[in-house]
């Protein structure tokens, strides 16, 4: 009996990460982007290394708090749950995200923990999130019969978006906050431009 044990082991640890991959996934996959939003950000608006920490790690743990709540009270609502294993169940869905939310978003503050000169922190956190996001699809991929090539561009692509947005939209808040952009409108000009 305990040869069968250990002969099913890989098959049930198999068997958990698919029922979890999902919360996994969508957890890696928001908590990457999310955070790395926010160092795009804040590193396209050339804001301190300071500022990128603690909104980064706000941002991380909030969030990873926000999405683990929200997908245990999506497991809850179908169901109006009322017994106590189908709770435990929606609270480890819950946990699974958070896990998968926290641990990969912490990829992104990495270089910023580093001591290495503030030109290589952005570059070196773009590379190591989009690294990330690859490997993270990749092994969606591999457990769900996608081509791990495909699975992983496709969240290599969505990341890289994102950070792109992020990133235009700092840069853009540091020109208007600089007074580079002029988008005041003179109201006082109004009713004779309208008579």
């Amino acid at each position: 009996m305990p040869d069968d044990d250990v002969q099913n082991r890989p098959q049930k640890w198999r068997s958990l990460l698919q029922k979890y991959l999902p919360d996994l996934v969508y957890g890696a996959n928001d908590g990457l982007v999310t955070t790395f939003a926010i160092v795009a950000g804040v590193a396209g608006a050339s804001l301190s290394n300071t500022v990128v920490l603690i909104l980064g790690f706000a941002s991380l743990l909030a969030d990873g708090f926000s999405m683990a709540t929200s997908d245990y009270l999506s497991e809850r609502t179908p169901t109006d749950i009322k017994d106590q294993r189908e709770r435990g169940s929606a609270a480890r869905h819950g946990f699974a995200t958070f896990v998968g939310f926290i641990v990969p978003g912490i990829v992104p503050l990495i270089a910023y923990l580093l001591p290495l000169a503030p030109s290589l922190q952005f570059p070196l956190a773009a590379v190591l999130t989009l690294l990330t996001l690859f490997a993270v699809g990749a092994g969606r991929g591999a457990v769900s019969r996608l081509p791990p090539w495909k699975a992983g561009g496709e969240m290599l692509l969505v990341g890289a978006l994102a950070a792109a947005v992020a990133y235009g939209v700092g840069m853009l808040g540091s020109v208007i906050a600089s007074g580079g952009v002029m988008l005041a409108v003179d109201f006082a000009l109004l009713p004779e431009v309208a008579g």
